[in-house]
């Protein structure tokens, strides 16, 4: 028996072709896109402007359902919920819904695991298991999205109007879950481009961030897309000897490298660059590496996100101080590079990348930096 079709696998343009192919007119796909991306529909019985025979052929021959919850987590404040969901061939993703006062923004994977390797990972350390396909890593912000909508219904005591409804609630996307999204390119740029559709999902590319740890063939490949959507880099280090250690693939594309493509990216789509540093107490957090990463960044068009780590079972490796963060800030900030230190978030519920899905699936613990001939460790 051949597989379903996977529907949220589909472009626009695929869905009319197959329903093309079914004899139905070219209506029938805005009709069901519709359904898939402002409706929320997880089951094409929902679809009550189809006809009965249609939503039948849809039933027997597509596939509405990519992911299924294995364990769902909600931190003491409730505004932030985590997800470890089971895909159809076994593997294991985690996607974070984060609530603020003014936005809903999904965190969402596009690899199950990580083949990057950096040290400080839970996720790099499991290794990569494979691609998603760009409706695994669309269906992560389907099914946040219809948490958020299933929690505002229950607020307001709504009933359903049995219409694909007028919007989606989830405010900004970021591809910064489990995987390196720039390796898993095609996929990752397709549902990307899903999800910023005016007719379906309607999410702007300035509420779209992309994170990578540095891949510079594939940053190049963003500065030429149409969508000029938000960059974000994982750097973690100013100079290549302690980034060789922190972020493995900087022996492959070294800070020079790294940085040449970020302002060829700046360049071609005039949007600032996020630079995320995760302070390591002992690592990199001395007031010598802070100066390190302001020479580097002087004159780039760029915000530098400072988060104390999010440490992981198994490592020694701890979050910087609040006294060494703040240090940290203002040497930045008196060198003119505009500075946030971000608040973690459901560090009670495990919300860093591949903690929960570790734990649950008895997955590798995080190793311990090398402290030898390379200064890490010292304060």
């Amino acid at each position: 028996m051949a597989e379903r079709i996977a529907l949220l696998d589909l472009t626009h343009a695929e869905l009319a072709a197959l329903l093309a192919g079914w004899g139905q007119p070219n209506f029938r796909a805005d009709q069901i896109w519709r359904w898939l991306y402002l409706g929320l529909a997880d089951d094409t019985e929902a679809m009550t402007n189809l006809p009965a025979a249609l939503r039948r052929q849809l039933h027997s021959e597509t596939d509405l359902a990519l992911l299924w919850p294995i364990s769902e987590q909600v931190s003491a404040s409730g505004h932030t919920r985590k997800l470890l969901v089971r895909l159809r061939d076994g593997a294991t993703i985690e996607s974070v819904l984060m609530s603020y006062r003014q936005r809903q923004t999904a965190c969402i994977s596009t690899q199950a695991g990580c083949g990057m390797g950096c040290t400080f990972c839970a996720t790099g350390q499991g290794g990569l298991e494979r691609n998603l396909s760009a409706g695994e890593i669309v269906a992560q912000v389907i099914q946040l999205a219809r948490r958020v909508r299933q929690t505002q219904t229950e607020r307001a005591g709504a009933v359903s109007s049995g219409s694909p409804g007028t919007g989606h609630l989830i405010t900004n996307v970021v591809l910064m879950g489990m995987g390196e999204p720039l390796a898993n390119y095609d996929a990752a740029w397709h549902a990307i481009e899903t999800l910023a559709d005016p007719d379906g999902f309607n999410l702007g590319a300035r509420r779209i961030t992309l994170s990578t740890v540095g891949l510079a063939p594939g940053i190049r490949r963003l500065a030429r897309e149409e969508l000029a959507i938000n960059l974000a880099v994982s750097l973690h280090a100013a100079e290549d000897q302690l980034r060789d250690q922190l972020v493995p693939v900087n022996r492959r594309y070294p800070l020079a490298e790294l940085m040449a493509a970020v302002r060829e990216y700046t360049a071609a789509t005039r949007r600032r660059v996020s630079f995320e540093v995760a302070l390591i107490s002992g690592v990199n957090d001395a007031p010598e590496q802070a100066r390190h990463l302001a020479g580097l960044l002087a004159g780039v068009l760029c915000h530098v996100n400072l988060i104390p780590l999010n440490a992981t079972p198994g490592s020694s490796l701890r979050p910087s101080p609040h006294e060494r963060v703040n240090a940290f800030r203002q040497h930045l900030e008196a060198a003119g590079i505009p500075t946030t230190v971000r608040m973690r978030r459901g560090i009670d519920i495990e919300a860093g990348c591949g903690q929960l899905r570790q734990r649950q699936t008895g997955g590798a613990t995080v190793e311990e930096l090398p402290a030898a001939d390379t200064g890490i460790g010292a304060s």
